[in-house]
């Protein structure tokens, strides 16, 4: 996505937090007390080591223990206070709390196939398109409060991705296993005025698998 549009150049960074300590495996969702794990606190120092010489004046982040962690570093090395903005929030899922990896999880047990019915919503959370919008009040949110600077938004992985594939204009369903929104990953959004005019993607802390949990 490019355009060569002039006018008030911002760019407001869809930052995923690092990796979580999750010993028992299970989707955590919006379960308090999932912090991140020594490599996630490795994770969330080399994005602030990435972002050090950017023009940072304002940092957000999901309510989530493991958002605001990875946020407060970078934070830090700017001098800026961590705000919160809900709409940031992972999405709501019922089979939080649940192991959902194949072979030994949920989705073995016939009592919760009912939650399928429907993947393009999706049947089992919160609908994708409620995810892109909340998302894109957040980062206009930060867009006005940078204007002219850049923003940092700490969030997860399935809005991050939702909110990226409705801004390129596809569809909202996809395959889990092929996001590209690695932990610690960046997805930077370009704008100049209030127009988006280019979406970059960067791994400042590495790739990671996206079909291994840590969201």
């Amino acid at each position: 996505m490019s355009s060569v549009r002039r006018g008030t150049r911002t760019v407001v960074h869809l930052l995923r937090h690092g990796e979580v300590h999750n010993p028992e495996g299970v989707l955590y969702g919006r379960m308090p007390g999932y912090r991140l794990s020594e490599r996630g606190r490795q994770q969330a120092l080399l994005v602030a080591q990435a972002l050090s010489s950017h023009a940072l004046t304002h940092v957000v982040s999901s309510p989530l223990e493991r958002a605001q962690e990875t946020a407060a570093p970078i934070a830090a090395a700017h001098r800026l206070d961590v705000a919160t903005d809900e709409r940031l929030i992972e999405a709501d899922n019922q089979f939080e709390g649940l192991k959902v990896s194949v072979g030994d999880g949920a989705l073995r047990q016939p009592r919760h196939w009912s939650k399928l019915h429907n993947p393009a919503l999706p049947s089992w959370g919160e609908p994708y398109l409620e995810i892109a919008h909340r998302m894109l009040g957040a980062v206009h949110a930060a867009r006005a409060a940078a204007e002219g600077h850049e923003a940092l938004c700490v969030s997860h992985q399935l809005p991050v991705w939702t909110l990226r594939r409705y801004l390129e204009g596809r569809r909202l369903w996809h395959d889990p296993r092929k996001r590209q929104c690695s932990l610690a990953s960046l997805t930077s959004l370009v704008f100049a005025d209030e127009q988006l005019v280019d979406v970059v993607y960067t791994e400042p802390a590495g790739s990671t698998d996206p079909r291994v949990t840590g969201a």
